[in-house]
């Protein structure tokens, strides 16, 4: 688990995901800085607030956290033809928190951290997960 329990106002803009040589790329742009986040590994992604399961394709998930809210029109990327991504679903924004479903191929490691920018006032939270152990 990966995570930073600073809190501060902010919100989600935009959800984009990249492929590059050894891993895949999940990048939540923020308006104002990275407030806090949790990424995990979990049997089953629960929507914030309701519980319901946010089902995903994959052999795992995980569940990213950023405490930042954001609209239900935040959208999410397609991951067709990406070596370790299945699929990445809103889970929902609630009481300040943003949640997506991230299904991968499998229990593969990862890594998180924040980025500034790549405007003044901006920030972005990004999750990588390799393509093998």
């Amino acid at each position: 688990m990966e995570s930073d329990q600073t809190i501060r106002a902010t919100a989600a803009t935009r959800v984009r995901a990249g492929r590059h040589a050894c891993f895949d790329r999940l990048v939540i742009d923020q308006r104002g800085p990275v407030t806090g986040y949790v990424v995990r590994y979990v049997d089953r992604v629960r929507a914030d607030g309701s519980g319901t399961v946010v089902p995903v394709r994959g052999g795992a998930r995980l569940q990213v956290v950023t405490r930042a809210g954001g609209p239900r029109a935040l959208g999410t990327p397609g991951v067709r033809g990406f070596s370790t991504f299945r699929q990445v679903r809103y889970a929902g924004s609630f009481e300040g928190h943003t949640m997506l479903a991230l299904g991968v191929r499998a229990r593969l490691p990862f890594r998180a951290f924040t980025l500034p920018g790549p405007t003044p006032g901006r920030s972005r939270l990004v999750v990588d997960v390799a393509h093998r152990w």
